[in-house]
């Protein structure tokens, strides 16, 4: 639909769902800048990228951090109930929703194909838990999405409406029937099937073989059994509340649009509304992913947790580093003449020749996997 025919039909009130959209992204735009910009900087900094779960995880913030830096954009569309940044910031800011979302669907797979990979066929399958493999199937998939949302972009143009004497400027929203037949209707078609079904196919068939596999195991659960699990969960329910509704809502009100189903205005409207909401839903994603990151990532965790207290993660050993800094020298504490001295089995002394060495202070029980 064309501005100059959009302009002769007056705007409809969607001043409900604009305060709703501005307080929800709001919510999200500042706890996603936050919590991504700290995983960014953590997986960079300390982390280094050289595990393949830590590879997927980094990718996934990036889609995420993407994400959230365009929601002022948004915000500030939702706040005023006008558009005023041109044709091409609508079309980008309507990509890069397409964009996260399937993009984190499809890292969020390829985080639990690994670890199907790592239990299930841990010998069968292990050269495709190598660094440069995980790479490589990152790129794959930024060119599948980066071509993916060029027709998302050709539909996210602006219109226009009739308000008050004056012509106002949309985006989002107001797509023509002949639009959703013609154009949108596929695109959500083959996005649902490639981006959605696909990976929330992978992901329960992954989780339903590897807790198969964790349950035929013999005793107590083991510590990487229980972050395993815990993982599994916390992907699972990132589909469930993010994903799920949005996909399903948006394949029902395509259908509804393009006529394949023929109903009534009122449960087409009632469909719309539910689709806003899960709109919100579906932004969240970037909020939660860093869960992920945080109970499941072991480096991450203690990196995360010793920073305020001048200590690292060492990703390479799997240990707490100290930092040491100044001009005062490693010591080690003397023990009185005739005491007995117990060996001291956490740490590693720094070499008497090195006295600005940092020191190896090791955990109390073994990292069993690193990498999650």
């Amino acid at each position: 639909m064309s501005g100059a025919n959009a302009s002769f039909e007056p705007c409809k009130d969607h001043s409900a769902n604009h305060r709703l959209h501005l307080v929800g992204y709001s919510l999200i735009f500042t706890a996603g800048l936050l919590l991504n910009i700290a995983a960014l900087w953590i997986f960079l900094k300390y982390l280094k990228l050289k595990s393949v779960v830590s590879i997927y995880m980094f990718n996934l913030a990036v889609s995420d951090f993407l994400f959230t830096v365009s929601l002022p954009l948004r915000i500030y569309f939702y706040s005023g109930g006008e558009w005023p940044f041109g044709t091409l910031l609508c079309q980008v800011s309507g990509s890069v929703f397409q964009i996260n979302m399937y993009g984190s669907c499809l890292f969020l797979m390829c985080i639990n194909l690994d670890r199907f990979v790592a239990i299930v066929y841990p010998l069968r399958c292990r050269h495709f838990r190598r660094p440069k493999v995980a790479r490589l199937l990152c790129l794959v998939i930024w060119v599948l999405i980066l071509i993916g949302s060029i027709p998302v972009a050709g539909v996210h143009k602006t219109t226009s409406c009739h308000k008050q004497n004056k012509n106002i400027t949309l985006c989002f929203e107001s797509f023509s029937n002949d639009l959703w037949k013609k154009g949108l209707f596929p695109l959500v078609i083959l996005a649902e099937i490639l981006g959605f079904l696909l990976p929330l196919t992978s992901v329960t068939y992954c989780s339903v073989r590897i807790f198969q596999k964790l349950c035929q195991s013999s005793g107590t659960q083991t510590l990487r059994q229980k972050k395993t699990i815990r993982m599994l969960v916390v992907n699972l329910v990132i589909f469930i509340i993010c994903f799920v509704p949005y996909n399903i809502i948006l394949a029902v009100y395509g259908m509804m649009k393009a006529n394949v189903i023929r109903t009534t205005p009122f449960m087409r409207d009632s469909v719309r509304q539910a689709l806003v909401v899960t709109v919100l839903l579906a932004s969240m994603n970037c909020t939660l992913d860093p869960l992920i990151y945080y109970f499941n990532t072991e480096g991450f965790r203690n990196t995360l947790k010793k920073l305020s207290k001048g200590q690292t993660w060492d990703s390479e050993m799997g240990t707490i580093q100290t930092r040491v800094t100044g001009n005062k020298s490693y010591q080690a504490s003397r023990v009185k003449p005739g005491a007995k001295q117990l060996p001291n089995q956490n740490c590693i002394l720094p070499c008497e020749g090195l006295p600005f060495a940092p020191s190896k202070v090791y955990l109390n029980n073994s990292v069993q996997d690193s990498e999650i």
